[in-house]
């Protein structure tokens, strides 16, 4: 089983990569690298600048397995619509759960579209939303075309308030992820836009306790130079890769930087720590019509959020 700890909320953030971006064939043995996807940052790296970087690591400032969401351990509720809040859209795609009571709203990425299109066309940034702005660890990832393919995907394992921080990494991901370059405008009618917060990080017991489709993962370990390296995987990668728990670890390895041969005796030095996500993806057809107000012939005439939240 794994083991829950508790860490202050205001340990400084920093960007990590979340996914994969192609389908490699793994054999599980753990020899073959994976040349498209970025190395992390070494330990001893700091400063502010990584934060709007693409990097799959940490430096040692950064403690996943630290961050809990909640009085007690529990996930901190909605909040109360009595207060204003707006109404959830519904949530598409089969992502809610709908006998549990979710923070994540689609909401959230329609605001993340508002700030991505409001950045791309020169338009003020859009008022703060009403949904809650309780602090989680968060990632914002875009897809484009009908396969979907990853456009960029950022995130913290710092937990930030979420009207700030789903502003910045809707950005960050979108612009700044080195595995691709920045989105356009041209672009926007093909995206879709997923929210995920994280939640219950838990210490696992081994490189093995944890579950395919259910937990994310984050690792740590130490490389053939002797420098400690972190990488993760959202719950949902394995399942979407088709990897078994092996063949997850070892691209993880590759994902962090490690180029030595894996082996069974090296896998159970990794420390894991895993989490649960809570998801919501929404098209950018679907945050159009939720933005109706806001748009004529396709074209938008008033920022997004000025009335809709006035």
């Amino acid at each position: 089983m794994g083991k829950r700890r508790c860490v202050p909320p205001l340990e400084p953030k920093l960007a990590a990569g979340c996914c994969g971006v192609k389908k490699p064939k793994l054999s599980g043995s753990g020899t073959h690298t994976h040349g498209n996807q970025s190395t992390t940052v070494p330990s001893s790296s700091s400063g502010p600048l990584q934060n709007h970087q693409h990097v799959d690591g940490s430096s040692g400032r950064e403690n996943v397995s630290d961050l809990t969401l909640g009085p007690g351990n529990s996930p901190i509720t909605r909040m109360n619509p009595a207060s204003g809040a707006l109404s959830p859209l519904p949530r598409p795609n089969g992502t809610a759960n709908t006998t549990k009571n979710l923070v994540v709203t689609a909401e959230m990425c329609c605001y993340c579209f508002d700030v991505l299109y409001c950045h791309l066309y020169g338009f003020p940034q859009p008022r703060l939303p009403r949904f809650t702005n309780d602090p989680y660890p968060l990632f914002v990832t875009w897809k484009t075309g009908r396969d979907k393919r990853l456009r960029g995907c950022i995130g913290t394992f710092s937990a930030m308030n979420l009207h700030s921080g789903l502003r910045e990494y809707t950005l960050t991901s979108a612009l700044k992820d080195s595995r691709f370059p920045p989105l356009t405008r041209e672009e926007l009618p093909k995206l879709s836009c997923s929210v995920s917060l994280l939640t219950n990080f838990e210490d696992a017991s081994d490189y093995l306790d944890w579950e395919v489709g259910v937990h994310g993962i984050r690792i740590e370990f130490i490389n053939e130079k002797g420098v400690k390296r972190t990488a993760t995987y959202l719950p949902e990668v394995a399942k979407e890769q088709d990897w078994d728990q092996i063949q997850t670890i070892d691209s993880l390895l590759r994902k962090g930087g490690f180029k030595a041969p894996i082996t069974s005796e090296f896998r159970k030095t990794i420390k894991l720590t895993r989490y649960r996500s809570e998801k919501v993806t929404i098209s950018y057809a679907e945050y159009i019509a939720s933005r109706q107000h806001c748009f004529q012939n396709g074209t938008l005439h008033a920022p997004p959020l000025y009335n809709h939240y006035s």
